[in-house]
């Protein structure tokens, strides 16, 4: 993958969302573009597995899996911890997303959710649209929000629409 461009700021609606392969817990290779073949993708960026904010959001998108699957889309979290660390948390909290591991920092800087001061990823959610969609690879919707804040899941879904 090359290097994406980084951002100093979240990316906006109707950028061109920035294409990248990462891990998932299991090891696997997840590509964006093969995802948006199938519909919309949600990217959550959070700091860090195992911290009480990040494990609520987490759980509360596995809890509303069915929710996410009646919109046609595939909803990802995406931090820096390795895949060994999202393997072990995923098991212990029965997550059922895939959770991808930006160990080199390059895909939340790509999309603005960089968080230097303790060089792991900020908390915010991406909406892509996919599928069949005329603006297919672009961006539909953002929410950056500070490290203790917790998505709010109706938002997301209404985004969705």
């Amino acid at each position: 993958m090359p290097d994406p461009v980084p951002h100093e700021t979240p990316i906006q609606p109707g950028a061109a969302a920035p294409i990248f392969t990462l891990k998932t817990q299991s090891k696997a290779d997840w590509s964006l573009e093969e995802h948006l073949s199938k519909g919309d993708v949600v990217l959550c960026f959070y700091p860090l597995d195992f911290s009480p904010v990040c494990s609520t959001e987490m759980k509360c998108i596995t809890e509303d899996m069915d929710k996410w699957a009646s919109k046609g889309a595939t909803v990802v979290g995406v931090s820096c911890d390795s895949f060994f660390v999202h393997e072990a948390w995923a098991q212990s909290l029965g997550l059922k997303q895939d959770l991808l591991a930006d160990m080199h920092r390059e895909v939340c800087k790509a999309y603005g959710f960089y968080f230097p001061a303790l060089n792991v990823s900020s908390r915010g959610t991406v909406v892509i649209a996919g599928g069949n969609s005329p603006d297919k690879g672009k961006v539909k919707w953002v929410q950056a929000r500070e490290i203790p804040q917790a998505m709010n899941l109706d938002e997301m879904l209404t985004a969705l629409a």
